[in-house]
């Protein structure tokens, strides 16, 4: 039987949010109780920040794995020198402390997706010869503040026109945090015959690449609908559109990762296509966006662009789960497949690209309880696999 007991690492936030980035230093302290003397080999504390994605592609005798793994940092603090000569410890209770620093880097944030992850360990090991170590480690919630500002700044405007309807659109933000609201507005000139809706969603897609190919997952996350416009008429409008509160980060800075997204502002036309126009839209903790933008950051009235917004879906109940993915107050956000991503034209995405939700599975409203990110996105979602290029 071992004599270590109640082996326990435990570290110390340094924000409200318990988030990591690079420059900063991760202390805490590493506790156990021994009943009796004993000899140990050596005590370390290590962060370890690794990428990795797998799939399987092709079929029959063609079937492969494909996999890829980059690692993004190691760094280490022995507590007790390895294999000293005076490695006994007395019986009774013992506490180490320690402090790492996480070098500055261009490093990607924390993320869990259905075909990759990146993962930033925090690991505590005992080892004694001949025998088991006694170990335990924690996931750090990993930060990048590695945006260029040029990704941050806002607002942003465009416009669209098609056959009789004209539509000039502005956003107030180009990045912010989980859980903020995104004040959208538009003026409309609906010279057409029929009544028309303004729109907003939030689009994401997520590449994994390994191999010479890659993975590719589209979802649209929730949805607003603003005012009608008249026949005939001109009206300003606009939708407030509120980010999920645990929704994953923008991932821009990771070689076999990457996750972007768009609002897109569109106009609801019966029988015919939509105009949009796509904003790139950066997800970063508001710890980062504060350090990044200083006083450029902080909190904007939700309806600063004009009337509240509303929903013409119903509400059904849903499983909960603990990823929300609320939409703005007073509507309602479903759930499909299907992202734009940041950076790229305003045109819609090629049909290769797009990710459809399985005509069988129940969609996902924004009412009560929200559902689990895992639930509404499941690893059994196919997704499109093509070979690698610069798109």
């Amino acid at each position: 039987m071992s004599p270590i007991k109640d082996f326990t690492l435990t570290y110390d936030a340094l924000n409200k949010e318990n988030t990591f980035s690079d420059g900063d230093t991760v202390t805490g302290t590493v506790s156990f109780s021994l009943n009796k003397e004993t000899k140990v080999k050596g005590l370390v504390v290590k962060i370890k920040g690794d990428a990795s994605v797998h799939w399987r592609e092709g079929t029959g005798d063609n079937r492969r794995n494909v996999r890829s793994h980059k690692r993004y940092l190691k760094v280490k603090e022995y507590l007790i020198a390895e294999d000293a000569k005076d490695n006994v410890l007395p019986e009774g209770d013992h506490r180490f402390k320690f402090s790492l620093k996480i070098p500055q880097g261009d490093m990607p944030p924390s993320f869990n997706g259905i075909h990759g992850k990146i993962v930033y360990v925090l690991k505590a090991k005992l080892s004694r010869s001949w025998h088991l170590p006694s170990s335990e480690q924690k996931e750090l919630n990993f930060v990048t503040r590695s945006f260029p500002q040029s990704q941050l700044m806002c607002p942003q405007a465009g416009s669209v026109s098609k056959k009789d309807v004209q539509m000039s659109a502005t956003i107030n933000r180009k990045a912010c945090s989980p859980g903020e609201t995104l004040s959208i507005g538009a003026k409309i000139n609906n010279s057409s015959s029929k009544k028309v809706k303004l729109k907003c969603s939030l689009e994401q897609r997520t590449v994994y690449r390994a191999m010479g190919s890659r993975k590719v997952t589209h979802y649209s996350l929730c949805k607003v609908v603003g005012d009608t416009v008249a026949p005939n008429s001109e009206e300003s409008v606009s939708c407030q559109l509120k980010i999920p509160e645990n929704i994953v980060h923008t991932v821009h800075n990771c070689e076999i990762i990457s996750v972007k997204y768009e609002i897109k502002v569109y106009v609801d036309i019966s029988f015919a296509t939509d105009p949009e126009v796509l904003f790139p839209l950066v997800i970063a903790s508001s710890s980062v966006l504060t350090h990044q933008l200083g006083d450029d950051f902080g909190p904007y009235p939700a309806a600063a662009m004009g009337a509240p917004s509303y929903s013409d879906f119903p509400a059904p109940a849903y499983p909960s789960g603990p990823y929300p993915v609320p939409a703005a107050p007073g509507a309602y956000g479903y759930q499909a497949p299907g992202p734009a991503p940041y950076g790229f034209a305003s045109a819609a995405f090629p049909p290769s690209l797009v990710q459809h939700q399985d005509p069988s599975a129940p969609p996902q409203f924004q009412h009560g309880e929200p559902p689990s990110y895992m639930s509404a996105f499941p690893p059994s979602v196919n997704s499109s696999s093509e070979p690698d290029g610069k798109a």
